[in-house]
């Protein structure tokens, strides 16, 4: 019995399914998420944007002057394309106080993150939506008030480099969670032109981008400057390829 388990299994991974989902769970963080195709599966570097977010908010407590017992964040978060959750959910574990807005245009996706919540049983202090971000109003996403943070790890490859990404990813993967449209910043625009209307004050919208994007990015907000974003930083990934951006809004 248990060879032919490994048996399906490996015949699987020949077939150039990802390891993954062969598996039907991976981690992330320090959590433990069940896996499904085609929602997209969480990656390695995509971690790191979840530790700027935690760095963040925990800063903000920091710095709220001389405070007993020590301020605790306790954010209202918005996840732009939850896909497994990984993001919402690993915040949620980070950031104990914190409360999660997850949306994406996916039902498999949001079925999946609603299935990993209850796993971990974080589904008290999360609203996970079925909504496509580019025909939300900021009404339908205030469902806890004004927004301390927007964190999303958007679809941002160039549709023209969509035909040499790996056979696993193209076979497998919900390839819409991928194609970011021609300059790789379609849905990465329509987060910005939302953001303003959504966050307090002060507010940050975190981002993982093509290498090409912090630039290209810079230009956009120049040339919409009735948006008040400011972009604040860019990080690396461990590769050492601009790969996170901070922007955030600037108060009245």
């Amino acid at each position: 019995m248990q060879q032919e388990q490994i048996q399906q299994l490996s015949n699987r991974r020949l077939e150039r399914m990802p390891v993954q989902y062969v598996l039907g769970e991976w981690d992330f963080q320090d959590l433990t998420l069940k896996m499904r195709p085609p929602v997209f599966i969480p990656r390695p570097e995509t971690e790191d944007l979840v530790s700027l977010v935690v760095e963040e908010e925990s800063q903000k407590c920091a710095n709220s002057g001389p405070c007993f017992p020590v301020p605790v964040p306790h954010p209202v978060i918005l996840e732009v394309g939850c896909g497994s959750g990984a993001i919402a959910l690993s915040l949620l574990c980070k950031l104990p106080q914190s409360q999660v807005i997850a949306m994406d245009k996916e039902e498999a996706a949001v079925d999946l993150t609603r299935e990993n919540a209850h796993r971990l049983q974080l589904q008290e202090r999360i609203h996970i939506i079925h909504q496509d971000v580019s025909q939300s109003s900021a009404k339908q996403l205030l469902l806890w008030g004004p927004i301390d943070v927007i964190v999303s790890n958007p679809p941002y490859v160039f549709h023209e480099d969509m035909a040499s990404l790996d056979a696993e990813i193209l076979c497998y993967e919900d390839l819409d969670a991928l194609d970011g449209g021609d300059d790789g910043m379609r849905v990465i625009k329509t987060i910005l032109a939302l953001a303003p209307s959504l966050l307090k004050d002060s507010g940050s919208v975190f981002l993982e981008v093509d290498p090409r994007h912090p630039d290209m990015v810079e230009h956009w907000l120049q040339a919409h400057p009735n948006l008040p974003l400011t972009l604040r930083a860019i990080h690396k990934d461990f590769c050492g390829k601009p790969r996170f951006l901070h922007i955030q809004k600037q108060s009245r």
